[in-house]
């Protein structure tokens, strides 16, 4: 990408695309696209179109889903296919009827298998079962991969698809019944503190395992890529170490500050047992994390903490 390339960041207000957006701009990028949903409904085929005739797009991060933790997922499967699926049938289209000179996808790494080999590589995709609880959102990713794979085979496109790890930063979402596990343990630990609450109760056993990755990193790596990376097979983007769910409660509690007691509501689910990415492929690729969890965790909070005060404070005016 050149600094004048006409790059386009769908989902630029979520945790992913702001994170690419941050990093494009730090690194002198300034001739970028944004919709908003509002602006832009990206399930709708005809307004996609228009859009990239009229934009002369060069470039594409495609970080627009409707994305959700266990609850959402359970509650709304038709929903998170369904968009998905027409979100970025439509961008990738559009994309090479308009001449986008490469695209990257961002999918997830709950398209692997619920019970595949841990750390999990890039060539188990579609070697297993699926975790039904996120079936419906995980079929769509991988119909997002296959979509790029299949347009370079027959168009000669340049896109590529990365697959991130469970990610968190500025701008997640902390709506306990729609956000994931970290943000929604942040805003738990936040209330049951402020509000003075014994107990704080958690799904599941504590015991599944996860990998954390801020999503600055994430946005590092995806320029990264986007400028050094060329071929069609996934990539997986993550930090190669994960933590126990109740170690991550811990982590959370302390640095909350909340003094109670946490309690493990078993008879919820957990979820797949463990979610660790392989990153040998993107290590030789020349790329690291760089953020560690300690670090971003409190980082985070302090967002949180920000945030709340803005929102106080327009309520009050």
């Amino acid at each position: 990408m050149n600094k004048s390339s006409r790059i386009y960041v769908a989902g630029h207000r979520g945790l992913v695309g702001s994170a690419i957006v941050r990093r494009l701009q730090a690194e002198g990028y300034d001739n970028l696209v944004f919709r908003t949903s509002q602006e832009l409904d990206l399930r709708d085929p005809g307004a996609v179109n228009a859009f990239f005739a009229s934009e002369g797009i060069d470039y594409v991060f495609l970080a627009a889903a409707k994305v959700g933790g266990i609850v959402a997922n359970n509650e709304y499967p038709a929903t998170f296919i369904r968009d998905n699926l027409m979100i970025q049938t439509n961008v990738i289209d559009s994309a090479y009827q308009y001449g986008v000179k490469k695209l990257m996808f961002l999918g997830s790494t709950c398209i692997y298998p619920k019970f595949a080999p841990q750390p999990m590589k890039e060539d188990d995709l579609l070697t297993g079962i699926l975790e039904p609880t996120n079936e419906p959102y995980a079929i769509a990713k991988i119909a997002g991969i296959k979509m790029c794979q299949s347009y370079n085979r027959q168009y000669g496109t340049s896109y590529i698809s990365v697959m991130p790890t469970n990610l968190y930063g500025p701008n997640d979402n902390f709506d306990l019944k729609n956000s994931h596990v970290l943000p929604a343990m942040i805003r738990k630990f936040h209330e049951a503190k402020t509000e003075g609450k014994p107990v704080v109760e958690l799904w599941g056993t504590g015991t599944p395992r996860r990998e954390f990755l801020h999503a600055d990193d994430l946005a590092d790596a995806c320029v990264y890529l986007m400028n050094t990376y060329n071929e069609s097979d996934i990539v997986n983007i993550g930090v190669g170490e994960d933590i126990s769910i109740r170690e991550l409660a811990e982590k959370i509690q302390q640095i909350v500050g909340y003094t109670g007691d946490v309690v493990y509501d078993s008879s919820k689910p957990d979820g797949t047992p463990r979610k660790l990415v392989d990153v040998t492929k993107l290590n030789g690729l020349g790329w690291k994390a760089n953020i560690s969890l300690d670090e971003g965790l409190a980082s985070t909070y302090e967002w949180f903490l920000q945030t709340q005060k803005h929102l106080r404070t327009l309520t009050n005016i």
